[in-house]
């Protein structure tokens, strides 16, 4: 491999998995002396990578995760892979990632090369998204709850009710979770001693004491499977096919999935039932509801208010009246 620029490619490629390498092994799939490979590792060191020297027999180097970021290098996909989540990070209304996200976009950008660009340029100029997200979302608290979840520390913060009453928590979190266009915690309630689930963007004052706990047994279903069946869910059948309703839905949040060729099974989180029950009726397909009984009842009360106002119709009215006489 004559060209060094190419080689230190390659062998930044070979080293970014972090697996530990036999220097002979590695030379060989190079395709180039050890001698050489000593230099190209000196090379990536003064780069900022931290490239890590094995012993044993021949020796050996791992690139390890360093205190500072290095340059890095990616493929053409995988540069408009981190654009398209730069993208959405930027759109996502959470407090502390929009600047970040936005500042990283014009990095990248300045450093893309012009075949990249280009793709680019178009992507984010033809890319919108709307969020639903009342308040914007603390990245703060993403981050302190995914610490403490993984190092199984307590957590204690104030959340609000979707009615608006604010009680004090003290929970051990398991999971975030992206769902239905907004942020979950799936975590074990200390006081009702039982698996909740609590919106993000209703926590407030979150603090990690530094105690911790042995985890609970997980819930059966997983975190995503949890919310699923969480009563804030709506759970819907659609009779017709999922094509037919992902173009209907009006770009609502949520997770269709086919049931067969002709019928799926949509669910979605709700902050108005009301909204939601309206919203469903718009998509003009025959459809059932499996939950909960709070839809249930919305729609119910949808349906007899459109037929009260269709009797009570003035116009309607008349042309009975002149039927009757």
């Amino acid at each position: 491999m004559p060209d060094p620029s190419k080689r230190m490619l390659e062998l930044l490629s070979l080293l970014r998995d972090g697996s530990a390498w036999q220097a002979a092994e590695l030379a060989e799939a190079l395709r180039t002396s050890p001698r050489t490979l000593r230099r190209d590792i000196e090379r990536l060191r003064d780069l900022g990578y931290p490239v890590s020297s094995l012993r044993g027999p021949g020796g050996g180097y791992q690139l390890l995760a360093g205190r500072a970021m290095p340059p890095l290098v990616l493929t053409d996909d995988e540069a408009v892979a981190t654009v398209v989540g730069l993208r959405f990070a930027a759109l996502s209304r959470a407090d502390g990632a929009v600047a970040a996200a936005d500042s990283a976009l014009r990095k990248l950008g300045q450093a893309l090369p012009p075949r990249l660009r280009h793709r680019i340029e178009a992507l984010s100029a033809s890319t919108e998204a709307v969020s639903r997200v009342a308040r914007p979302l603390d990245l703060r608290t993403v981050q302190l709850l995914g610490t403490a979840a993984h190092a199984h520390q307590d957590v204690r913060f104030h959340y609000t009710s979707r009615a608006g009453r604010s009680t004090e928590r003290r929970v051990q979190p398991y999971r975030q979770v992206l769902f239905g266009g907004h942020w979950y915690l799936l975590g074990w309630d200390a006081d009702r001693q039982d698996w909740r689930t609590f919106r993000l963007d209703r926590i407030d004052r979150l603090a990690v004491p530094g105690t911790t706990f042995t985890p609970q047994e997980p819930p059966s279903g997983e975190a995503v499977g949890f919310l699923q069946g969480s009563p804030c869910h709506g759970v819907v059948w659609f009779a017709a096919p999922l094509a037919h309703v992902s173009g209907r839905l009006m770009a609502q949040a949520g997770s269709l999935e086919a049931i067969d060729d002709d019928t799926c099974r949509y669910v979605t989180a709700a902050d108005s039932w009301e909204w939601l029950a309206v919203m469903l009726a718009a998509v003009g397909v025959p459809y059932t509801i499996e939950g909960p009984p709070e839809l249930v009842a919305c729609s119910r009360q949808l349906a007899e208010r459109i037929a009260a106002a269709t009797r009570q119709s003035p116009g309607v009215d008349s042309s009975e009246s002149r039927r009757r006489s």
